[in-house]
């Protein structure tokens, strides 16, 4: 879960109010017992049942003392989940979820609970629009930080202590650099961590950063709020060899077209030798070209991190992807993301039933691929016209897909635990042999309606999903080892699917194969429709599909759990 995503609001907030306030405690831990799948619930119901009715059942508040709860960062909060790559829609979706959280806090005020809210955010118009609407206006008080305190001062202490650390405080640096962040610490912050260089003199670094700023394009260095903070980026980019340019920026390509399918922990030399053997690289040429890049790149993924991944702070992903501020250094999303995928299909070529998949990026294959084809094709539709060429890259990608045991990578994929490094990212669209197919979903109808092979491929896609299902289901040493998270939901929306359709029950493959594993472990296929219950609950609380649609699961299941024949 990403510390920036909406969806984790509520918990973490009741989490918090959980441990520091004891008498609340047992109302939260009720309200959970009451409702199990409340977690899964709107954030309006969240906040309701977790936060407002535990404290209305304290009664009187009054003597209690006020919790300040901060919010760090509101305008880094996106729904990552649903992210477009589209930029208009990104921007959409941005605002939507900061409103969203604004009224979410709005709500909780309004019923005078001890509590009080520090929200500490860049000023968006629209943040800043609907935070001076009415409804706020009796319960906000505006403070702008460059207006009180001494931040100059602050950076000044900063610049100096840390120049003093390498040896370098002599008055004309300091006093160059300070006037250089004019009271900007991320600019300080981010120079003294490029200075900090193990192969590199950091005076020399230093003297150029300050030196090159002379140089610059006065129309780029005074044409946003963060054209200052962008300068530094391209005067560090610029410092990294010219020969290596080419590799650096595949690098940061591929590290901006995954954003979320690393798990915490993970080090970014690791998950750049993933992307050396995908895209074909030497081993360590990846992490080669952006050795330079250790201010603006963190070394591993963080507990909560946010959508930026590697990124030390969320303007460097900004920046990187306007062309007008980045200039040679821009970064092309759509490359990136094609790339990747055309080295996971590649790596998914050599996949059979039979053969381990101990290597990393064979793993990151297999979790990745489908959402990198579906991301890939969304932003080809977002950017490109319904031409000839574009339709030719959709060909030769499902041709290559047509090439692949598809069958033996989802059984494996069913069965390996992601979470030892990567996150698993499949699509459930996956099972539909239509134009919704995760495949094809952001394609052009035409593509769809006139390409024969794109159909194949689809057709290609169902069927050796649904042979996954069946093997592991009929495989009983897999299926007794357990199964990854993915999996029972795989099953559900096959009998969604199927639900639909009474006469072909008792024909249906997995149909059959689930009663067999009735008859066979009753304890294993417990534990499985279990599972696949917790699914259709979770699905049902985020509203995916109408009661009726759900009725028509659970009579399908029933008659499995039964042994019932249902069609004659």
């Amino acid at each position: 879960m990403e510390r920036n995503s909406p969806k984790r609001f509520i918990i973490t907030l009741t989490y918090q109010l959980f441990i520091s306030i004891p008498e609340l405690a047992p109302h939260i831990e009720n309200a959970v017992k009451r409702n199990r799948i409340i977690l899964r619930k709107a954030l309006e119901v969240q906040l309701k049942k977790l936060i407002i009715e535990p404290f209305k059942a304290l009664g009187d508040t009054t003597d209690m003392p006020n919790r300040l709860i901060i919010i760090d960062g509101l305008d880094e909060c996106i729904n990552s989940d649903q992210e477009s790559r589209v930029d208009k829609k990104y921007a959409e979706d941005q605002e939507a979820v900061q409103i969203r959280v604004l009224d979410l806090i709005r709500t909780l005020a309004s019923h005078q609970l001890p509590l009080s809210f520090l929200i500490l955010s860049r000023p968006e118009a629209w943040i800043k629009q609907h935070i001076e609407s009415e409804p706020f206006e009796d319960l906000v008080e505006h403070v702008d930080l460059y207006e009180v305190g001494d931040h100059l001062k602050d950076v000044e202490t900063f610049v100096k202590a840390e120049l003093s650390r390498l040896g370098l405080d002599k008055e004309e640096l300091v006093t160059g650099l300070v006037k250089r962040a004019n009271g900007h610490m991320l600019y300080a912050s981010t120079v003294i961590k490029h200075i900090d260089c193990p192969y590199d003199d950091p005076r020399t670094r230093l003297e150029n950063i300050l030196n090159d700023y002379s140089n610059s394009n006065p129309d780029l260095t005074h044409s946003t709020p963060f054209s200052s903070l962008y300068e530094l980026y391209r005067q560090i980019l610029r410092s990294c060899p010219e020969g290596n340019r080419s590799v650096m920026i595949d690098v940061l390509e591929a590290i901006c077209a995954v954003p979320d399918c690393f798990d915490v922990g993970v080090g970014i030399h690791q998950a750049v030798g993933v992307f050396d053997h995908i895209v074909g690289r030497v081993p360590g040429a990846g992490m080669k070209a952006i050795r330079g890049l250790h201010a603006v790149l963190r070394s591993q993924t963080i507990e909560d991190d946010s959508v930026e991944t590697f990124f030390i702070h969320r303007s460097f992903h900004e920046f990187l992807r306007d062309p007008c501020s980045s200039q040679e250094f821009h970064i092309d999303e759509e490359k990136g993301l094609r790339r990747l995928l055309l080295g996971c299909l590649h790596s998914m070529s050599f996949i059979t039933l039979h053969r381990r998949v101990d290597e990393d990026h064979v793993r990151f294959a297999l979790g990745s691929w489908s959402s990198l084809f579906s991301d890939w094709n969304g932003l080809l539709r977002g950017t490109q016209p319904d031409t000839a060429e574009y339709r030719v890259e959709v060909v030769e990608m499902v041709q290559k897909l047509l090439e692949i045991d598809l069958t033996a990578c989802f059984v494996h994929t069913f069965t390996l635990d992601f979470a030892f490094r990567w996150k698993l990212r499949l699509s459930f669209l996956l099972c539909n042999d239509d134009r919704s197919n995760g495949i094809i979903i952001s394609a052009y109808p035409g593509v769809y309606e006139s390409n024969i092979l794109v159909k194949s491929a689809i057709s290609h896609v169902v069927a050796s999903h649904n042979a996954a299902i069946v093997h592991v289901l009929q495989s009983h040493t897999l299926i007794a080892n357990g199964w990854c998270t993915y999996f029972p939901g795989a099953v559900y929306e096959h009998l969604w699917k199927l639900s639909s359709r009474p006469e072909g029950w008792d024909s249906d493959r997995v149909v059959r194969a689930l009663k067999t594993l009735r008859q066979a472990s009753s304890d294993v296929f417990d534990s499985l429709m279990a599972a696949i219950e917790d699914e259709s609950q979770e699905q049902r609380a985020d509203m995916v599909r109408a009661d009726e649609e759900y009725q028509s699961v659970r009579t399908l299941i029933a008659s499995i759990q039964d042994n019932v024949c249902v069609s004659g």
